[in-house]
């Protein structure tokens, strides 16, 4: 899920007509002068940063003057809370309090439905208030063809306590919040506390919005930078990979960086699962062995072998890594063998200088390993194939094994790059690829390996080289599955005349920044 900051998600409130209190963001203390002295009297200047009890932590602070708000932001603007960096400041109004209440929309999957959760008690976490109070806290399953009706809102606050003309108010904030959390496909949108002010007003004093995933693009707008539920900003790397993802649908990709600023030597390793659960089991036997992850990665859910390719790309573009371990479910459906040449093809641009263990459990597994065991002299370091029936602890262990007795590279060589074509038949993939089929060395090719390895058939002879049995444009819209057969295949049983180049975009930039 992507979180937005408090203030973007009292700005999607406003939209919807529930108050905020009067004020703005701030980057500077200049500005939350300014802002404080356009809001008069006293302010709360709020750190923007994705953590809860931001009180207790004294990301928030009271002032009473303009200069009392510089001198908040100028204490809070660079102020690291876990690996957040605050970089901004909300400052507002500060309310004059009578009551406090909660409400929230969340996605409750296993009700498949949105919940609707109202307490007549505020400004703490609606767990704790549901232990301690919960006569306080009332629920509602909305239908999702009907939405949230404004008499169920109302007897939703009647329930958790809530009499008299209150109720009419508290049951509009209520729709109104759950309206505004349909529009932005929110997973979750909550308000604590929703304050009922000593003039009588209800103002949002906090808020909380968490949008799907899969319904970013929809909202360019909030200006989401990636899709994930951080307690961060995103790192570089992350970026890049969700780059990825974004642009490609088929499969799941799935980056985030656990570890930072190590080096070689500190025991620190590249992971690559396969399977939510089969990756956590993989991962505790990685760590048993003593070493640390660089990073979690999930490739799942049928990638096509280019997707595999970018997503190892991008684990090896971390400085200082000591190995690479791939392992994940045992009982995956995908074809085991598209992974294998992604992995392959990574590891022969990059190319592999560290050890590498990769466990590919599931359909065509002997065919993935043969792949794997077949490269292992073009890699600069080892590597080790195995499949479902090697358990991740004996994986972790032939890892440790190969990384105590293997000596760094003093110089990493430099990979295998794109060959120049002599005569270049080419067309492009889905992802803004290219394959390139170089006629000249095709003729004098005995297997004809690409096209007899060519997932989706494609290609087939024309004479005595191989041509597209489609319409470019056929191929660019999806008939071509970035297989990577036609390169890897190709490489090691043909005669060196295909390619496929998978443009990552960032990577390049990051890696030239980035000391190796």
């Amino acid at each position: 899920m992507a979180r937005l900051h408090e203030y973007q998600g009292k700005a999607i409130l406003k939209q919807f007509g529930i108050l905020t209190p009067a004020g703005d963001i701030a980057t500077t203390p200049e500005a939350a002068q300014r802002i404080a002295g356009e809001v008069g009297g006293s302010v709360v200047v709020k750190a923007q940063a994705w953590t809860t009890k931001r009180a207790g932590l004294g990301a928030i602070r009271f002032a009473d003057t303009p200069d009392a708000a510089a001198e908040a932001a100028a204490a809070l603007l660079g102020l690291e809370i876990g690996q957040f960096t605050v970089d901004r400041v909300l400052v507002e109004q500060k309310l004059a309090i009578a009551r406090e209440f909660y409400a929230g929309v969340i996605v409750d999957d296993r009700a498949r439905a949105p919940v609707v959760i109202f307490s007549s008690m505020g400004g703490t976490g609606i767990e704790e208030i549901a232990q301690a109070h919960p006569d306080r806290v009332a629920r509602h399953t909305v239908d999702i063809r009907l939405g949230l009706r404004d008499f169920e809102a109302r007897e939703l606050a009647r329930r958790a306590g809530i009499k008299g003309g209150l109720l009419l108010k508290l049951g509009d904030a209520i729709t109104r919040l759950y309206d505004a959390a349909r529009a932005y496909d929110a997973r979750a949108a909550e308000i604590n506390p929703l304050v009922l002010t000593e003039d009588g007003a209800l103002v949002a004093a906090d808020s909380r919005f968490t949008i799907d995933d899969y319904a970013v693009f929809r909202h360019k707008d909030l200006g989401i930078e990636i899709a994930r539920e951080f307690d961060r900003p995103p790192t570089e790397l992350e970026k890049i990979a969700w780059g990825v993802e974004r642009g490609d649908y088929r499969g799941t990709f799935y980056f985030i960086q656990m570890e930072q600023g190590f080096a070689r030597g500190d025991g620190v390793v590249g992971f690559h699962g396969a399977g939510g659960g089969g990756s956590m089991m993989s991962m505790d036997a990685v760590l048993a062995q003593g070493f640390k992850i660089a990073n979690f990665v999930d490739t799942s859910g049928n990638p096509p072998a280019s997707k595999v390719y970018r997503a190892a790309r991008i684990i090896l573009s971390q400085p200082g890594i000591d190995g690479y371990f791939a392992s994940g479910s045992g009982v995956a459906s995908q074809e085991q063998f598209h992974s294998a040449r992604g992995l392959v093809k990574a590891f022969l641009e990059e190319p592999l200088a560290v050890p590498a263990v990769v466990r590919l459990g599931g359909n065509a597994e002997a065919q993935a390993i043969a792949i794997l065991h077949r490269a292992r002299g073009a890699f600069p370091a080892p590597i080790e194939g195995y499949g479902k029936d090697d358990a991740p602890d004996f994986c972790a262990a032939r890892l440790r094994a190969l990384v105590n007795s293997w000596t760094p590279l003093a110089t990493i060589p430099s990979g295998r790059a794109k060959p120049d074509a002599a005569d270049p038949y080419t067309f492009e993939t889905v992802t803004g690829g290219t394959v390139t089929l170089d006629h000249a060395r095709c003729r004098d090719c005995e297997s004809k390996a690409c096209v007899e390895s060519c997932a989706p058939g494609i290609l087939s002879l024309e004479g005595d080289v191989p041509v597209l049995n489609i319409t470019h444009e056929a191929a660019k819209k999806g008939g071509c599955t970035e297989c990577l057969a036609c390169d890897i295949e190709c490489y090691f049983r043909g005669n060196k005349g295909g390619y496929v180049e998978l443009p990552i975009a960032g990577l390049e930039a990051y890696r030239a920044s980035t000391p190796r």
